[in-house]
């Protein structure tokens, strides 16, 4: 029987896998043993920068399959006709916390999906829910700090959390969510995925209509109660890994349905609110669910290093028939995201097998760190040039966008007609939720807030007790109560 000989990463075999180089049996270890610092040097580099936010998550291989004819409204290839397969790769994530945390923790699920379309690919990439807690990029980075370590204490910290968002009421939709058992949902496969972002679509005509994305679970909606949340958490922190993996092995293959909402111009116009705000949703009986097809997940990735941890997602990665929305959160994901994959991977982290497209790629980006495809051989690097056959196809421009105003300002989130940030929240509390969603909800909020501690306490729990009130006014008392602060207290705070 024959085997392979052990070799370098450069390919020289070697003897002494297990002893170094020393003076004498007892003596000191020689400089010349390579091998010793060449396995240290890659056991050292092993952890690559973990993502800043979705640092854990799970994901799997799958197809999605074309039910419904929308070619009306996209020349995206990936629609071009019922009963077409394209391969993806879906990762499910926790927003907040590290590589180490419990997978039943409170927080959004992120739902990223890649496309390995003929077109190029397409980068899908949302959470669990339709909505997120602020509307403009440039507050992105504050919300994240406020859910993460205290720089003091190095603690996660309920004040910092509750003072953020009672601090910016356009958080209360998300946060109503979130305070929700669809905060702790049962794994991965038993929650809806949304793009989140208004996104819009552009047909053969090279006309535009507005777009949302929902992928509704046909395993249905599951959820842990906060008690059986913490309970898993305890048993079994690496559950919704576990649980994804385990079905696909088993051959119950997870499916979702993928639908969209659609609004035109002209309805975006004369919209009753900011058809783009990332904290709104637009409602189903005005923009009703047009079912596309179907995703499903039947193949484990073979090395999570490699094709999970590697995989790098971006909403400025669309294709031909799939366009930007002038929603302020996704323009600025458009810049931040690739920006973040460069430092956590390198400038040429397309070039990972997972993020590569399997289609013909043509331009002149040149050299970098870990550039591992010929770069791009003896061919010009610069256009235009006189050796080449590369050209621009002028039939993949897209329409101009009709803007309202060519006044450059800075957007007030709280402006007249952008300050409504309680109507929605209240017909979720009041109409979707029953009886047992809103006990658990306000049992959840009033564990969350009695975390708030320090000598701010007073003013951030009362700030926070306004904001529920103006959601409702029994949601409002119910939590007041079950804190023990006097509502007297907190209307006279409303007033100011």
């Amino acid at each position: 029987m024959s085997h392979k000989k052990l070799t370098t990463a450069s390919g020289r075999p070697y003897y002494g896998n297990e002893d170094t180089q020393s003076v004498g049996a007892r003596g000191p270890l020689l400089l010349q043993d390579y091998i010793l610092h060449e396995k240290m040097a890659n056991f050292n580099r092993e952890r690559i920068p973990e993502r800043v936010v979705h640092a854990k998550g799970s994901g799997a291989f799958g197809t999605f399959t074309v039910t419904n004819d929308i070619t009306k409204y996209t020349k995206a290839k990936i629609f071009s006709e019922v009963g077409k397969q394209t391969k993806l790769l879906a990762r499910f994530s926790q927003v907040a916390g590290e590589k180490g945390s419990a997978d039943t923790e409170r927080d959004p699920r992120g739902f990223a999906i890649k496309f390995y379309t003929e077109g190029g690919n397409w980068d899908l990439v949302g959470n669990n829910t339709p909505v997120f807690f602020v509307k403009d990029a440039k507050k992105f980075g504050d919300f994240i700090h406020s859910q993460k370590r205290d720089p003091k204490t190095n603690l996660r910290s309920p004040t910092m959390m509750w003072d953020y968002w009672s601090l910016n009421p356009e958080s209360i939709h998300q946060v109503l969510i979130l305070m929700s058992d669809r905060g702790t949902p049962y794994g991965h496969r038993q929650m809806n995925g949304y793009g989140s972002h208004t996104f819009s679509m552009i047909n053969s005509d090279n006309k535009r209509i507005w777009v949302k994305f929902h992928f509704k679970s046909q395993q249905g909606i599951t959820n842990f109660t906060n008690d059986l949340a913490i309970e898993m958490k305890g048993k079994d922190p690496d559950f919704s890994q576990r649980d994804l993996l385990e079905a696909i092995e088993e051959k119950n293959f997870p499916k979702w349905t993928l639908h969209i909402q659609l609004m035109t111009e002209e309805e975006a116009r004369n919209y009753k609110y900011n058809p783009f705000d990332l904290t709104k949703v637009w409602p189903h009986k005005d923009h009703p669910l047009i079912e596309v097809g179907v995703m499903e997940l039947n193949e484990v990735p073979k090395n999570y290093f490699a094709q999970i941890e590697q995989s790098a997602f971006s909403p400025a990665h669309v294709v031909d028939g799939i366009g930007y929305s002038p929603d302020k959160m996704l323009q600025g994901r458009l810049l931040s995201y690739p920006d973040a994959h460069r430092y956590r991977l390198g400038t040429n982290y397309e070039q990972i097998p997972v993020n590569r497209c399997p289609y013909s790629i043509n331009n002149y980006e040149r050299d970098g760190q870990m550039r591992v495809d010929g770069n791009g051989e003896d061919s010009p690097n610069y256009y235009p040039n006189s050796f080449d056959d590369i050209e621009e196809d002028k039939s993949y421009r897209e329409p101009a966008w009709e803007l309202d105003s060519n006044i450059a300002d800075w957007y007030d989130r709280n402006s007249e007609n952008e300050n409504d940030h309680y109507s929605q929240p209240a017909a979720l509390f009041n109409n979707v939720m029953n009886d047992y969603d809103r006990h658990n909800l306000i049992s959840n909020i009033i564990g969350a807030m009695s975390g708030i501690s320090g000598p701010k306490k007073e003013l951030i729990v009362n700030r926070q007790l306004c904001h529920w009130f103006r959601v409702d006014s029994k949601l409002g008392t119910a939590i007041a109560e079950g804190l023990g602060v006097d509502i007297e207290t907190v209307m006279a705070e409303m007033k100011h």
